[in-house]
C-alpha cells in the first residue's frame, strides 16, 4: 500500500455486531474465506478471495457517532497525512467520527462522514498492503457515493482529496466521476425514486462476481434485500442490496466490465 497516491481507494471493511453471521453471509455470496480474528487490531478479520486479502469485517468501535448504524461498508482512501485530511474534512462541512488514531499494524486512520452523512475512511499507509486483489470475483471493483445532495458531494470530496470532477457530456447532474489525473477512482450517483425514502445516503461498494443474478439469488436466500437491479448498464450488469444487517453493497459481473468500471462513461 506504500506509495499509493493521495485519495486512491485502498481498502474496504464493515462493522458488524454479529461477526460470525457476517462471515457466513459473505462467504456464501462472495466465496470469501477468513483468517483468525486479531484482538490486537480490534478483532479485525480479513476476508480473502482466491487466497488474497480483499476486505475485512470488524466489530463496532467506540465513536462519537452514536446515532448511526454501524453495519455500513466503508471505503478507505490513502492519505500521506491523516491529521491534515481530518482538518480538511471538518473545514468542508464533514464530520470526523473516529480518530485520527493508530490502528495497530495498518497505520493511522480515521472514519468520517461527508456533509450528507456518507461514511468513508482515511488510511495513512504503513505496513498494511491494502487490497491484494481488485476486480477479480469476490474482490473490490468500484465504489459510488449515493446521495440526494449531489452538489454537496461534488464540492466536498474534491476539497478533501485531489479529485477532479467529471460529469456526463449531456449536462446531467445525476452522475459524476472523481478522478486522480486521468484515472477514475470514485463515482457519484443521485439517489432516485427507486431507493426507499428513509434510506440514508451511503457509499456503494461494488464487489465483482461471475454472474450477478446467481449472486443475488445466493444473497436473498441468506437474508439480503434487493434495493435495485439486477440491471444491465453501460459498464455491465449490477445490483444493489442490503445485507441482513442493513449494510448496503453492490454486485457487478466482472466478466462484463473489462473495459471500464461503473460510472466512467460520465463526461466526454
Amino acid at each position: 500500500m506504500a506509495g499509493q497516491p493521495e485519495g486512491m481507494p485502498v481498502w474496504v471493511d464493515a462493522m458488524f455486531t454479529d461477526l460470525g453471521g457476517a462471515k457466513g453471509f459473505y462467504g456464501e455470496v462472495l466465496g470469501w474465506t477468513f483468517d483468525e480474528e486479531v484482538a490486537e487490531y480490534g478483532d479485525r478479520t480479513r476476508a480473502y478471495a482466491g487466497g488474497r486479502a480483499v476486505a475485512a469485517v470488524v466489530p463496532p468501535l467506540p465513536s462519537r457517532d452514536e446515532e448511526a448504524p454501524w453495519s455500513t461498508w466503508c471505503l478507505y482512501f490513502a492519505s500521506s497525512d491523516v491529521e491534515a485530511t481530518a482538518r480538511r474534512v471538518r473545514e468542508n462541512g464533514g464530520r470526523v467520527v473516529t480518530g485520527p488514531a493508530v490502528v495497530g499494524e495498518p497505520g493511522p486512520a480515521l472514519l468520517a462522514r461527508d456533509p450528507d452523512g456518507v461514511a468513508f475512511g482515511v488510511w495513512q499507509p504503513e505496513d498494511h498492503r491494502g487490497f491484494e486483489a481488485r476486480s477479480v470475483p469476490g474482490a473490490y471493483r468500484w465504489a459510488e457515493v449515493v446521495t440526494r445532495d449531489v452538489a454537496k458531494a461534488d464540492a466536498f470530496f474534491p476539497a478533501v482529496f485531489p479529485f477532479a470532477v467529471r460529469r456526463p457530456a449531456d449536462g446531467r447532474a445525476d452522475l459524476a466521476v472523481f478522478r486522480l489525473g486521468d484515472e477514475p477512482v470514485l463515482g457519484r450517483r443521485r439517489m432516485g425514486e427507486g431507493f426507499p425514502p428513509d434510506m440514508p445516503p451511503f457509499m456503494s461498494v461494488y464487489f465483482a462476481v461471475d454472474g450477478v443474478d446467481a449472486a443475488v439469488g445466493r444473497a436473498t436466500t441468506h437474508g439480503a434485500k434487493v434495493v435495485s437491479g439486477p440491471a444491465d448498464g453501460p459498464s455491465g450488469r449490477s445490483a444493489t442490496l442490503l445485507d441482513p444487517w442493513d449494510a448496503a453493497f453492490s454486485l457487478i459481473d466482472a466478466a462484463r466490465t473489462e473495459d471500464e468500471p461503473p460510472g466512467t462513461a460520465a463526461g466526454p
